[in-house]
């Protein structure tokens, strides 16, 4: 008995600070989103689905939804294509790989504020180095963060930009472990680049695909910090994300019911995409080459 029940004392601080962390708030927030407080009173009245019903109700949840979903469904293919096509062009290991890697990844352990600051200033109106680029060469001045199609876009382009590396990281070390022999088969039998990558590469970084489509859509629908520090949801709630709306409905409106309410809502579209996923990709998944 006491060699079962050692395995388990070693686990069992991280099995309790993920109770503590992680399933303890997630139930708190269930029970939250079936009550009325306002985060100071200590009065939380049960008002069953009332909160669901205004977050259903609410036109600023279908536009956050709108928003959320075509940010996700640009940024997540543009950043999976992004990041094969440069593995596979720095999955060589030469000294101009290794620093273009290096390179490539560190804006993915940056600071996110930082990297929202900084583009901040970039897509600047009057005085942002995209702005003076247009100016210098004839064009005028663009209002990147003030137009809300435009201010989308450049939120597509940062988040690419810093989860790139990440993405880039794993498809490089997925290429590597592709057998050779593979590729020697297809090149004795004549086949093109093209070809070689569609019936060979593809098939076999598949898993390696899947994988970060998962959580890439996941890293799309909470992505927040861009998003508060560039445009805080503006303008005209073009830029406005659900974890945007569950932030200001929670936490600058203190109506802490509809937000759990969102938040658990949230959760739930995140779990049927994930099942979705599983069941139309699932099947086109192989894990052996």
């Amino acid at each position: 008995m006491s060699r079962k029940l050692i395995p388990y004392l070693f686990v069992a601080p991280m099995i309790a600070f993920i109770a503590v962390f992680t399933y303890i708030p997630i139930l708190t927030s269930v029970d939250l989103s079936f009550r009325d407080w306002d985060f100071l009173s200590p009065d939380k009245p049960f008002v069953g689905l009332k909160n669901y019903d205004l977050v259903l109700g609410s036109h600023e949840f279908w536009n956050a939804l709108r928003v959320t979903t075509i940010f996700t469904v640009i940024s997540v293919p543009l950043r999976l294509a992004l990041a094969l096509a440069l593995a596979s062009l720095l999955i060589r290991e030469t000294k101009a790989s290794r620093i273009l890697r290096g390179a490539f990844f560190l804006p993915s352990v940056t600071s996110t504020v930082s990297i929202a600051v900084v583009f901040s200033w970039v897509f600047a109106t009057d005085h942002g180095m995209a702005n003076g680029l247009i100016q210098a060469l004839g064009g005028s001045k663009v209002q990147w963060l003030q137009t809300p199609s435009l201010a989308l876009a450049v939120l597509i382009i940062v988040n690419t930009w810093k989860q790139l590396g990440y993405d880039i990281i794993i498809y490089i070390a997925a290429l590597q472990a592709v057998p050779n022999e593979l590729y020697d088969a297809a090149s004795v039998d004549g086949g093109r680049k093209f070809h070689v990558f569609r019936r060979v590469t593809f098939p076999l970084v598949m898993p390696t695909t899947y994988f970060l489509l998962i959580v890439s859509v996941i890293e799309a629908f909470q992505v927040f910090t861009i998003v508060d520090v560039m445009t805080r949801g503006g303008p005209a709630g073009g830029t406005t994300m659900l974890v945007t709306l569950l932030y200001r409905i929670g936490f600058s409106l203190f109506d802490i019911g509809q937000g759990s309410a969102l938040a658990v809502m949230l959760f739930v579209i995140l779990v049927v995409l994930a099942f979705v996923k599983s069941r139309v990709l699932g099947r086109k998944v192989h894990y052996a080459s």
